[in-house]
């Protein structure tokens, strides 16, 4: 399974949380993002978004066709992203465009076996892939893209 974590790009500041859009910065962000996983989709890719304004914008930046959970809004965790992408046991690939710090707290277990706050910068994403070799279940990071190196 291929796993791939998106920070939503950025946002304006203000309220209400859940109605702030992409700053110009942000959508520039997202195209870039989207740009680069255009040529390099992964096979089967789902894509999933947070129910905020600046995910579903990040999202739309790379394809229409996303599926809105309510579970990775930003107040959601590790175990609604492992519940919402079924990592490590479903197949194909899953994008989820999120927030931190569940993403950052799902990067450190992936690589590391513990939650941990690490951050993903806005707009960055990270891909990992999940298999088994020689028996063993290994975790491999195939790529981090910060949205300043797309």
């Amino acid at each position: 399974m291929d796993l791939l974590l998106w920070r939503h790009a950025e946002a304006v500041e203000g309220n209400p949380d859940f109605a702030r859009e992409l700053t110009e910065r942000g959508r520039k962000q997202a195209r870039r993002i989207a740009a680069w996983l255009d040529g390099h989709r992964p096979k089967r890719l789902k894509v999933l978004a947070s129910p905020t304004v600046r995910t579903r914008q990040t999202a739309a930046a790379f394809t229409d066709e996303f599926e809105v959970v309510g579970a990775l809004g930003p107040d959601g965790d590790v175990p609604g992203l492992l519940a919402a992408t079924g990592w490590p046991d479903s197949s194909g690939a899953v994008l989820v465009v999120g927030h931190q710090p569940a993403l950052g707290r799902m990067a450190a277990l992936l690589l590391s076996g513990h939650e941990a706050d690490w951050t993903i910068k806005k707009g960055a994403l990270w891909w990992f892939t999940n298999r088994v070799r020689e028996g063993e279940t290994q975790t491999v990071l195939r790529a981090v893209i910060p949205a300043d190196f797309a």
